[in-house]
C-alpha cells in the first residue's frame, strides 16, 4: 500500500491504538458489521495485530482467555454485531468470573438510520448493544464519533487490566468505521502514557496484626487463588510461606505455588482439620476448598475448626457481581486488608521477618510448624503415588495411569500444562516447579479446548511444549477449534481423555438413582457419547492436523505421545485419542 496516496479512514485509528497498546492478536469469526475495521487491520495495519479466524465466537473469546491466563496480557476479540455477541456470551461470562483481561470489540448499526441497509442492519443492531453483556464485563462503551474513540480506548484498557482484571466491550458503529478520517486533532494517547494505574498497597497496620496472629499460631494455612498470573508472585509466595512457616493450599485458578514444595498441602483436606489460622490471598470462593459436600443430599459441613481465625488480603469487595453468585458464601474474617498481593506479600514477609529477628521463641515455633507441614506433605504425596500405581492395569486405562505414562514422556521437556488436570492426578504426581508450568484449572464444559489453544498461542515460537488433557464432551461443543489450531499453526499436544461420556452429569444421575432406589443402569441415558463413538483422530485429520488413536492398549501410549510431540516441535498441533475410564 502506498501510504503517500492513501486516504485514512476512521477505523485506521482503532488499528493505531491497538498497535500502541501492543495488542498482538485478534481472534474473530467473520462478520460484515466490522468490514471497515477488518480492512484496516489487514491493509493499513499489514495484519498487525494478527487476525485469527475461528469457527465460533466462543472459541474466539476462549483463545483470548487462555492467552491472558498464560501471559497476563490481553488479546483482542472482534464480535459481529448482535448475533456474534450473543454467540460469545457464555465465553465472556467465564472470562469475567476468571478475571481474564480481554479487549472485545463489537460493531453495530450504522446507528445513522439513513445509512442502514434494508432489514439486516436493522435486525442486527440494538440500543444499547453493550447492555446485553454489561452484567459480566468490567466496562462497555459505544463511541458516537471518532473523537470519542481514543479517549474511550484508553479508559477501557486501563479498566480491563487493573486488578481484579476482566473483559471489556467496545462497540464501534459500522458507519463510524467506514467514513474517511477528516478530524486532524484526535487527542491520541501520548507516547509516555501510563496505561494503567500502579497496584495498590495494603494497610500496614492490618498486615502487622496478621503477622502477629500467624507467628503465634500452631497450624496456619495460606489459601491462595489468582495471584500466579502476575510475574514474580510465585516466588513471593514461596518467600512468604517460608518466612511465616505456613502450609499453602493453591486453589489453582492459576499456578501460585510449587506443588512439590514441602509446605504445599493442596488437595489434602485432612490438613485443614488442624488449621487454627487461614489467610486467604486473592480468594473468591472460600467455601469449596474448606468445606465437605455430600453431593447427593447437598449437605455442607466445615473441614476447619470452629475457633479458626480467618484473614484476607486481596480484592474481595472490588468488582463484585450484582448478577451472578460467583463470589460464593461470605466468610467472616478477623483481619481484612484490601490491596494487591504483588505488594502485600513481600510487605507481610518483611514485617514478619522483623518480628522474627532476635526472637528465638518465634523462630523455634516457625521451624516446628515447617517440619510438621513438611512431614505431612511427604506423606500425602507418597500416598498419592501408591494410589496411582494401584490403579495401573485397569481396563479402560485410569486417569492416574495415563498421567504417570505422560509424565515419563514429558518430564525432561520444558512443558506447560494448558488447562485440564486429569481429575487432579497431575497435581498429585507431576512436579510443578516453575510458574509457567500451568495456566490454571479447567472451567466448565465448552471452555477447555479454546482456552488451551490460547495458551498454545502464548508460547508459539518458543521451545515450550504445551499440552492439554482434553475431555471428549468439551471438544464436541467446539470441534471447529481444531481447524483454527491447524490454520494458525498453534503448537499443542492434545491428549484426548475419551471416556465417551459427559460423566460429571452421569455421576449425578447415579447419585439420584442410589438415593431414590431407581435403576442406576439407566443413569447413562442422555449422558453418554457412544453408539456411535466419535473418531477424534479422524476428526483431527479432517481439520488438517495430526491425529492418532483411539488407543486402548496402555503399552502403545508412550510411543504415540512421542510421535505427536515430534509434530508439535515442528510447530504444528497434534491430537492423540486415548480411551480412558470414567474416573
Amino acid at each position: 500500500m502506498d501510504r503517500n496516496k492513501y486516504e485514512k479512514y476512521q477505523s485506521d485509528i482503532i488499528v493505531d491504538l491497538l498497535k500502541q497498546y501492543d495488542i498482538k492478536h485478534i481472534s474473530m469469526n467473520p462478520g460484515a458489521s466490522f468490514r471497515g475495521l477488518h480492512d484496516s487491520v489487514i491493509n493499513y495495519g499489514a495484519n498487525d495485530p494478527e487476525l485469527m479466524v475461528c469457527q465460533h465466537e466462543e472459541i474466539a473469546v476462549q483463545i483470548a482467555h487462555g492467552y491472558a491466563r498464560a501471559t497476563g496480557k490481553p488479546m483482542g476479540v472482534i464480535l459481529h454485531n448482535l448475533v456474534g455477541m450473543l454467540h460469545a456470551q457464555m465465553a465472556v461470562y467465564y472470562a469475567y468470573i476468571d478475571r481474564a483481561p480481554i479487549f472485545i470489540m463489537g460493531a453495530t448499526g450504522p446507528m445513522h438510520e439513513g445509512k442502514r441497509r434494508p432489514h439486516i442492519d436493522w435486525s442486527h443492531s440494538a440500543l444499547v448493544q453493550g447492555e446485553s453483556m454489561r452484567n459480566y464485563t468490567k466496562w462497555d462503551y459505544q463511541p458516537h464519533a471518532i473523537e470519542g474513540v481514543p479517549e474511550s480506548f484508553m479508559r477501557a484498557y486501563s479498566t480491563m487490566v487493573t486488578e481484579p482484571a476482566g473483559p471489556i466491550y467496545m462497540c464501534y458503529d459500522a458507519w463510524l468505521q467506514e467514513e474517511k478520517l477528516t478530524c486532524e486533532n484526535l487527542g491520541m494517547p501520548p507516547a509516555n502514557i501510563q496505561k494503567a494505574p500502579a497496584p495498590m498497597g495494603a494497610d500496614p497496620d492490618t498486615l502487622n496484626a496478621m503477622a502477629d496472629v500467624i507467628l503465634n499460631a500452631k497450624y496456619p494455612v495460606i489459601l491462595v487463588d489468582f495471584i500466579g498470573r502476575q510475574a514474580g508472585n510465585f516466588e513471593k509466595l514461596v518467600t512468604l510461606a517460608e518466612t511465616l512457616g505456613c502450609g499453602v493450599w493453591d486453589i489453582n485458578n492459576s499456578l501460585a505455588f510449587p506443588n512439590q514444595h514441602p509446605l504445599c498441602i493442596s488437595l489434602d483436606h485432612e490438613s485443614l482439620k488442624n488449621a487454627d489460622v487461614i489467610l486467604g490471598i486473592d480468594v473468591r470462593d472460600w467455601e469449596k476448598p474448606t468445606h465437605k459436600l455430600v453431593s447427593t443430599t447437598r449437605e455442607v459441613s466445615s473441614r476447619v475448626p470452629e475457633d479458626c481465625i480467618w484473614m484476607e488480603i486481596g480484592f474481595a469487595e472490588l468488582e463484585m457481581s450484582a448478577w451472578a453468585f460467583d463470589y460464593g458464601r461470605y466468610q467472616p474474617k478477623q483481619h481484612v486488608a484490601l490491596g494487591d498481593p504483588r505488594l502485600a506479600m513481600p510487605e507481610l514477609a518483611k514485617i514478619a521477618q522483623d518480628k522474627l529477628e532476635n526472637n528465638t521463641a518465634l523462630v523455634s515455633a516457625r521451624d516446628t510448624r515447617t517440619r510438621v507441614f513438611s512431614d505431612r506433605h511427604h506423606q500425602i504425596f507418597g500416598d498419592w503415588k501408591a494410589e496411582a500405581e494401584a490403579k495401573c492395569g485397569s481396563d479402560p486405562i485410569s486417569y492416574a495411569e495415563l498421567t504417570l505414562i505422560t509424565w515419563d514422556v514429558i518430564k525432561n521437556e520444558d512443558w506447560v500444562l494448558a488447562t485440564g488436570t486429569a481429575r487432579e492426578w497431575v497435581r498429585k504426581l507431576w512436579d510443578f516447579d516453575k510458574p509457567h508450568r500451568h495456566a490454571g484449572r479447567s472451567l466448565g464444559t465448552s471452555t477447555q479446548i479454546g482456552m488451551s489453544l490460547g495458551v498454545g498461542l502464548a508460547y508459539r515460537g518458543t521451545d515450550k511444549l504445551v499440552l492439554n488433557f482434553q475431555p471428549d464432551g468439551d471438544l464436541m461443543y467446539d470441534a471447529g477449534a481444531l481447524w483454527t489450531a491447524a490454520k494458525h499453526e498453534i503448537p499443542i499436544l492434545i491428549i484426548m481423555c475419551n471416556n465417551r461420556a459427559y460423566y460429571n452429569d452421569w455421576e449425578h444421575q447415579e447419585r439420584m438413582a442410589h438415593l431414590r432406589g431407581t435403576d442406576v443402569e439407566k443413569a447413562h441415558i442422555g449422558m453418554d457419547i457412544f453408539d456411535p463413538e466419535p473418531d477424534f483422530a479422524v476428526l483431527a485429520k479432517s481439520m488438517g492436523m495430526y491425529g492418532e488413536g483411539a488407543i486402548i492398549d496402555p503399552s502403545e501410549i508412550a510411543a504415540a505421545l512421542r510421535r505427536a510431540i515430534a509434530v508439535v516441535k515442528s510447530g504444528k498441533p497434534a491430537l492423540v485419542d486415548i480411551v480412558v475410564a470414567h474416573r
